[in-house]
């Protein structure tokens, strides 16, 4: 009962209590997994649904007993809330794990990183008082680098789709894993060598510039211009580049554990998301590994983060989507508008079938359940449990391009709840209806659920 129990939020306390443990499972005998609800596996998390799902949450509640937090894909675009004591923190390229004392935050090769945004979130969190030294957090010399011509080629793209657009956020993600595809992309480790930087931008902007002028009628853009102003903050960035291999290598020599940060989530993957509304790289679990440069035997847990509803930002199929007052309920109760972009996010009936191919594609282990307090006041619940398709009733989503589209969804009806269950924190303090629901989830997806989310708060949470 004592291991198990909350300490307050604050620095000092939360390393005593990791210093506690630690001597409690040197010198009794008990290890680690023998704990129950005690977790310090090397652990993936990634967004089971559209992304959204409040990752950034549980990442910074399961990073107190994590050692190194690292993240493995995506970029700019993917915007983590977490709220500490009421102060609310909004994270997009460095990881969540940054907010406690004593980790090692690392940015993987699968990320791709926008140095002058990396620079702004730095500074930023530099104000609120979080130590943001090199000895804590560091980037992979194989990060790919956004640079202004990929956020322009972004934006002048989607503006010219007119009304087929996919629903970017233009910070420039695909076109920089564009170039990293046709190895022309800009790396970290470029930064420590000024010549090579310039003939890399200057080959680039061949092609480019030609895309500016003659195909979006824009003015081109100058490669001295590109390099001067990257090198003139290359000094700040520089001496952040670690190998993350290698640190991950020796973590584990150490004994010490890992947790995987992912982006967006599986239903926005290059390979498996509902093609082509989806994003540029793979946010799969089993991108964590290739990300940050490991075997994927590193990995022993895989959390599936998921809404007790569903939404979207963007274009894209959206079985489940209410777009009635019962939507527009969710969408204000649950403070839907998106981290990022403050984009309104679409909002729907949670659908199982999409978290259970969820659960095939990446393995999950279990579910970390977020938001269901929003559920707060509507009289029926409805959860999606298969698809009708072509006449056929099926537990998966048809694999076809746009076929989501054209799916009905099968629901089954729960009873709803009235009460507050913001300062619930056993599952046996939870009305029988919330009960009910959490339990039907488990049978749908097949995976348990073990951590619910009950606010936004780091404590309003329940480990199972």
């Amino acid at each position: 009962k004592f291991l198990r129990f909350r300490f307050p939020a604050c620095a000092p306390c939360r390393v005593r209590a990791g210093e506690i443990r630690r001597l409690f499972y040197r010198f009794s005998g008990f290890s680690r997994e023998s704990e129950k609800g005690e977790n310090m596996a090397n652990t993936v998390i990634i967004g089971s649904q559209w992304g959204d799902e409040g990752k950034g949450k549980i990442v910074d509640m399961l990073a107190t007993d994590s050692d190194v937090i690292v993240r493995f894909q995506g970029g700019n675009n993917a915007g983590h809330t977490i709220e500490v004591n009421g102060e609310r923190t909004i994270l997009h390229t460095i990881p969540s794990g940054i907010l406690h004392e004593e980790k090692l935050c690392l940015i993987g090769n699968g990320v791709v990183l926008d140095p002058y945004v990396f620079l702004k979130e730095v500074d930023s969190l530099k104000t609120k008082g979080v130590n943001m030294s090199a000895t804590r957090l560091g980037i992979s010399p194989k990060t790919h680098l956004i640079l202004p011509y990929h956020c322009a080629i972004d934006l002048a793209r989607e503006s010219l789709k007119a009304g087929k657009k996919i629903g970017t956020t233009g910070r420039g993600i695909g076109p920089c894993y564009e170039d990293k595809a046709a190895r022309i992309g800009i790396r970290a480790n470029d930064l420590t060598d000024p010549d090579l930087l310039r003939t890399k931008i200057r080959a680039a902007l061949t092609e480019k510039n030609i895309l500016f002028t003659e195909l979006y009628k824009t003015e081109p853009m100058d490669p001295d211009k590109v390099t001067d102003e990257l090198l003139s903050i290359a000094d700040r960035i520089t001496p952040y580049l670690r190998d993350v291999s290698e640190a991950l290598l020796d973590a584990s020599k150490s004994g010490k554990s890992v947790l995987w940060e992912g982006a967006q989530g599986v239903h926005l993957d290059i390979d498996h998301g509902t093609y082509p509304f989806v994003t540029s790289s793979n946010t799969v679990a089993g991108a964590a590994a290739i990300g940050s440069g490991v075997g994927p035997n590193f990995i022993q847990r895989i959390v599936g983060v998921m809404k007790a509803y569903t939404t979207r930002v963007g274009a894209g199929p959206f079985p489940t989507e209410l777009e009635d007052e019962t939507g527009k309920f969710l969408q204000d109760n649950g403070h839907e508008f998106g981290a990022t972009t403050g984009r309104p996010r679409r909002c729907g009936w949670l659908d199982a079938v999409v978290v259970r191919e969820s659960a095939l594609l990446c393995g999950l282990t279990d579910i970390a359940m977020t938001k269901i307090d929003v559920l707060r006041g509507i009289p029926k619940l409805k959860i999606c449990v298969d698809y009708k398709y072509k006449g056929r009733r099926m537990e998966y989503p048809p694999q076809g391009e746009n076929a989501l589209a054209d799916v009905t969804p099968i629901y089954e009806e729960l009873p709803g709840f009235d009460e507050d269950i913001s300062d619930c924190r056993t599952f046996s303090a939870l009305p029988g209806n919330v009960q009910k629901y959490i339990k039907r989830v488990e049978q749908l997806t097949g995976v348990k659920v073990s951590i619910i989310s009950v606010g936004p708060g780091r404590n309003q949470t329940i480990v199972l």
